[in-house]
């Protein structure tokens, strides 16, 4: 047992092992029935005299904290629930250093969920609509574990090591391959392995831009950029978002007047509102965006699960040379516990980024890297993207047919080609943050659409559904719970 000692204070050391006791048996960290060390073992760790220790416990013991069995050791009671916590253990203030923290928080938050919480459930637990990730049971984890047993046979230490600063070169060359059956060309040289997309997003922010910086982001966007742009106090500025994703033809006067260092877009299957950028709309993008020497942070998180329509070209690829960072993540087809990503860059930010990531983590968990190089050919991962979208194509189709029998003839949404989400727009006088806390209640989750816009004030009667999470039969139970609930709303209005 570590108990620190102050051999300098004033205070005897049987007191400062007494009081170190005391705070733990009261806080409930040295829990009921926890055997002490034995005096004279205690006694050596910490290089004091045994009578030292003796008079510590027997303290304790006279409070009525621990007590002795004969022939066993020394064991802690449950506290009296009268005594009360030395002035100097937990609750007391903290260290001014802690004091003088200021970390302010500006994440949206939802004000009704902590009350929600708190309130009793019809169904437990809820049918939950509000994630951005795939269903996990579809995800390989029994031929994944396999192949991490196959790696740790094949690759031994090497597999824990470090490893290269930019990721491991047969992953990167695997993405590469990926890429290009995709259309887009690229070299392992360009391609930095991170731990997931949000990582990426955070190095290439933080590097591009300083506080007070402007970035310039659809609206409504990616919530997770969002707070975190708003925690590194960038400057959000949105561009309204329509059927053909970013309204490009609002962009220049907002280059012009805002002189942002940063544009963020997510022109594959958006979110939170599944459009897609069209094409004329893609190459103004590239033009402004190399007339006004702005950088583009392309976020492509789910670009390949297209159900119908036309492939679009990814940004990057449209890209002359050094104007379009690109992101993306495993997360979202295979695992999302797999956390990990990637970017695509070329010219010195390449550079940057990596030095970069190896300063705020040093690497990527190489084991993890290994085994996903080990499992993702190209032709598994088009034969695991194939079945993928035929599953969530019928997900979609099972919500949308579930919205148009169970939801208001008044709401308003666009059949999504692709991705993870429909957009759903409630009656215009229901709100979706007065709409959560009933929707729980009736045992069905959704995300509420202020959270999605960068001032916080949009969205006040969308709603974020995430139809590829649930099976069909669910998706079906939930979307009529989330019809109870709006009926409950419209009958309070």
């Amino acid at each position: 047992m570590r108990i620190p000692l102050d051999r300098q204070s004033s205070i005897p050391l049987y007191e400062q092992i007494e009081t170190y006791l005391r705070q733990g048996i009261l806080s409930g960290s040295l829990a009921a029935d926890t055997r002490l060390p034995a005096s004279r073992q205690l006694a050596r760790d910490l290089g004091v005299n045994r009578i030292t220790v003796e008079n510590a416990y027997a303290g304790l013991e006279t409070e009525g904290l621990i007590y002795s069995r004969m022939g066993s050791g020394t064991y802690v009671l449950p506290p009296n629930p009268i005594l009360t916590i030395s002035k100097d253990g937990p609750g007391a203030p903290w260290p001014l250093w802690q004091q003088s923290v200021e970390f302010q928080d500006r994440t949206i938050k939802n004000q009704p969920l902590d009350a929600m919480f708190k309130k009793p459930l019809k169904h437990s637990p809820p049918i939950s609509f509000d994630s951005g990730i795939g269903d996990a049971h579809l995800f390989p984890a029994e031929d994944f574990r396999k192949v991490l047993q196959t790696v740790m046979r094949r690759d031994g230490i090497a597999a824990l090591d470090y490893g290269e600063p930019n990721g491991h070169g047969p992953l990167r060359e695997t993405i590469v391959h990926i890429l290009a059956s995709q259309g887009l060309q690229t070299r392992s040289e360009n391609v930095l392995i991170t731990a997931g997309s949000q990582q990426a997003l955070s190095l290439i922010s933080q590097l591009l831009l300083k506080p007070g910086d402007v970035i310039l982001v659809e609206s409504p966007t990616y919530s997770g950029a969002l707070d975190l742009f708003r925690s590194l106090n960038f400057k959000v500025v949105g561009i309204p978002v329509d059927g053909q994703g970013m309204q490009v033809e609002m962009l220049e006067k907002l280059l012009q007047q805002h002189h942002p260092k940063l544009i963020y877009t997510i022109p594959n299957f958006h979110n939170p509102t599944g459009t897609c950028l069209s094409s004329p709309r893609r190459h103004q993008l590239i033009i402004l965006a190399d007339r006004y020497n702005i950088p583009i942070l392309e976020d492509d998180f789910v670009g390949d699960l297209r159900y119908e329509g036309r492939t679009q070209p990814a940004l990057k690829a449209l890209d002359p040379g050094g104007r379009v960072i690109y992101i993306n993540t495993f997360s979202k087809i295979l695992m999302p516990g797999l956390r990990v990503g990637f970017l695509v860059a070329e010219g010195p930010v390449y550079d940057c980024l990596v030095n970069f990531k190896r300063v705020n983590d040093l690497a990527t968990s190489t084991l993890v890297q290994r085994a996903l190089e080990a499992y993702v050919t190209v032709g598994r991962y088009q034969a695991h993207l194939r079945r993928s979208c035929q599953i969530f194509r019928k997900r979609r189709d099972a919500m949308l047919s579930a919205i148009q029998r169970y939801l208001p003839a008044e709401v308003r949404l666009d059949p999504p080609q692709g991705g993870l989400f429909i957009w759903l727009q409630l009656p215009e006088k229901l709100s979706s943050e007065k709409l959560l806390p009933l929707a729980w209640e009736e045992g069905v989750v959704f995300a509420p659409g202020n959270g999605f816009f960068p001032d916080g004030l949009g969205g006040k009667n969308w709603l974020r559904l995430n139809f590829v999470a649930q099976a069909p039969d669910q998706i079906d139970e939930g979307i009529k719970r989330l019809g109870k609930a709006i009926k409950r709303l419209t009958a309070a209005q």
